[in-house]
């Protein structure tokens, strides 16, 4: 495996997605104060225009700062090879954009399926395929971080269609962190938990109504159990630092995923319990 790894960000190359708002924003300001190069995307242009200024007011480079869909393969390719041109191989990736929408299999809707799969997996393959091989024929230490979830670690009820996406990056991982240790690049497999972003309050809940009091009171028991973006950030910018293959972002999943692979009798009751709160919270509210 790799020994070699980016320890220090100063002058190194990071390209960041997601950057407009939560983890990603949070990454592209903490790399900004170390002062990396930043290649910065997003779907939402005013959050990214937003961002991109924030850095640049600390006075580091951004080299390029565009709205993408990453879903839309023929652009995610075309910003890889305008980047790669005019800059070089970036030093570092960090993946974070994404999306997430819950539910019973029985109330998602097939777009629901289809959505998790195009943004959170295939948005993945897309920007493997516009930096990675630019990365490999550059031959320095480089790194490719891609936030999975703690649904890409455990079979948290409700999740199934987000979980089909977040467990295809963690196997994309697992593959890739041999494939591309001969060329110094080191893979890293970020499982956030709870974590307070925009995202919290714009998840789809097939069948929910967000609005109800029952509901509403449940989502604020999880903002108060979640971390914030900075902190999140922060454990991901570290565990690459520090070469860590899964980097978690708060110790309740790296419990949990201990206890699947060691205690199954604990996780089993872990999964049924967290069951019977959703379907608890849900009653009175599903159709």
């Amino acid at each position: 495996m790799s020994r070699r790894r980016i320890k220090d960000y100063r002058g190194a190359i990071c390209v960041v997605t997601g950057a407009a708002s939560g983890i990603g924003r949070s990454a592209a300001i903490r790399l900004a104060d170390e002062g990396a190069r930043l290649v910065l995307t997003d779907v939402n242009a005013d959050g990214l225009a937003g961002v991109t200024q924030e850095c640049r007011d600390k006075g580091v480079t951004v080299l390029a700062s565009e709205t993408i869909d990453l879903t839309d393969h023929e652009a995610v390719a075309a910003f890889g090879e305008r980047v790669v041109a005019a800059n070089g191989a970036p030093d570092a990736i960090f993946h974070v954009a994404g999306n997430s929408a819950w539910g019973r299999p029985d109330l998602l809707e097939h777009r629901v399926w289809r959505s998790m799969v195009e943004v959170n997996l295939m948005g993945t393959i897309h920007v493997i395929e516009a930096f990675i091989p630019a990365m490999m024929a550059a031959r320095k230490p480089g790194a490719v971080v891609m936030v999975s979830s703690a649904a890409g670690l455990l079979g948290l009820p409700w999740h199934a269609a987000y979980s089909a996406a977040k467990f295809g990056i963690r196997g994309i991982a697992e593959v890739l962190r041999f494939d591309l240790a001969p060329y110094d690049i080191g893979v890293h497999l970020v499982c956030p938990g709870a974590v307070d972003t925009p995202l919290v309050g714009s998840i789809e809940i097939a069948g929910v109504d967000r609005s109800n009091p029952e509901v509403a009171k449940t989502a604020a028991q999880f903002q108060r159990h979640a971390v914030t973006p900075d902190q999140a950030a922060e454990s991901m910018i570290e565990g690459v630092r520090k070469g860590r293959y899964i980097v978690y972002t708060s110790p309740d999943i790296r419990l949990a995923f201990a206890a699947q692979k060691f205690a199954p009798p604990a996780y089993k009751l872990a999964m049924r319990l967290i069951a019977r709160k959703i379907n608890k919270a849900a009653q009175g509210v599903l159709p």
